[in-house]
Parts: structure tokens; C-alpha cells; sequence
């Protein structure tokens, strides 16, 4: 597999790519920037490599505790991890209960010490007019999450073909699963002749 240095390159030498396509089919500097900032932390931040020790997981600094029920609880390369769209989306609902989690304990740390009058309708009531105003923008920077992701599942896929090819041949771009004798049970009975 690419180490995570190849992977950070691959994501930094296809970033130019990815904004001239989508400058060329969206004709919108907003979107085109969106989905780049999508991209580049989905692929230098936020990747499929979270649930083992990863360049992915030290860069989350002193916040990388956070990914270790993560870690424990996703088999690495499963389709939890590395499936397209199963894997991002899984990342960020398990980022998003986190945010929530730290949000709900800023908001009763500020109240309790700062005597701010915050309130959990008030601040749900922000976040869903902004979530809502900004629908589109969001899902545009989850596509940009998802093609991060999608570059690292593709060197993944790539590497592995390429080494299985040197000892394969070209049978390794087409792997077949192995066929499976099947053995008689001892349970099972031949059939009894009549006399």
C-alpha cells in the first residue's frame, strides 16, 4: 500500500486537476473553492486511514484521541473505512456526534463560568438556519470529502493491482475467488436401493 507520504502527494498533485475541472464545469470560483477545501481535508485530514496510526490520525495534534474509539471499533480497509461513500459518511457522523458532544459541554462551561445566556434551543435553532441557508454549499464540500477519499481508495486499489500483477500476471486486474470443493456431509445419506 502507498505510504502516507504518496498519498499526501497524490492528493496535492491532483488538487490543480480537480479545481480546473470543476472551474470548467461549474464556471463558479465559490463551488470551484468549496470543493477544493472538501478535497484537500478529505484527503490530508480527514481519510480512510483514520482507524489505524496514520499520518491522517498525528495530524489531528492534541485532538487525536478523539479517532481512538474510532480506531478500535473499525477494522482497517473494511467497508466501514475504505468504502466509497460508506466510509466518509460513516467519518463524518462519528466527527459530527464529536462536535456535538464538545459543543454541548463548551456551551454549559461558557454558562456556568461566563454567565453567557446561551441556551440549547438558541444555539440548535443557529446551527439549523445555517445548516439550512448553506444546504447546497455543504453538500458540495461533502462531494469535495468524498473525491479526497475516493483518491486514496484509487492509490490503494493501484498499488495493490500492480504489485498482485508482477506475481499474477494480468489475471491480478481481475481477481477471482478461489472455487470451494464441496465434500460430502456425513449427515448426508446416499440413496438406498430398493431390494
Amino acid at each position: 500500500m502507498p505510504s502516507g507520504r504518496t498519498h499526501d502527494r497524490i492528493t496535492l498533485w491532483t488538487l490543480p486537476v480537480l479545481a480546473g475541472v470543476t472551474l470548467a464545469i461549474a464556471r463558479n470560483s465559490a463551488i470551484t473553492l468549496i470543493i477544493c477545501a472538501g478535497f484537500l481535508f478529505g484527503g490530508l485530514m480527514f481519510g480512510p486511514d483514520l482507524d489505524v496510526l496514520s499520518v491522517h490520525y498525528r495530524r489531528w495534534g492534541w485532538l487525536r484521541w478523539i479517532w481512538i474509539p474510532y480506531r478500535g471499533s473499525v477494522k482497517h480497509r473494511s467497508v466501514w473505512s475504505h468504502g466509497p461513500v460508506i466510509g466518509t459518511t460513516v467519518r463524518v457522523i462519528y466527527l459530527s456526534v464529536w462536535l456535538t458532544a464538545l459543543g454541548l459541554l463548551g456551551l454549559t462551561l461558557v454558562n456556568e463560568v461566563l454567565r453567557v445566556g446561551l441556551t440549547w434551543e438558541g444555539v440548535g435553532r443557529s446551527l439549523q438556519q445555517a445548516f439550512q441557508q448553506y444546504t447546497v454549499e455543504w453538500l458540495w464540500f461533502c462531494l469535495g470529502l468524498e473525491l479526497g477519499a475516493l483518491s486514496h481508495y484509487a492509490a490503494d486499489w493501484g498499488i495493490s493491482t500492480r504489485k498482485r500483477h508482477k506475481t499474477e500476471g494480468w489475471k491480478a486486474l481481475f481477481p477471482v475467488k478461489a472455487k470451494t470443493s464441496k465434500r460430502k456431509s456425513s449427515t448426508q445419506r446416499s440413496p438406498t436401493r430398493r431390494r
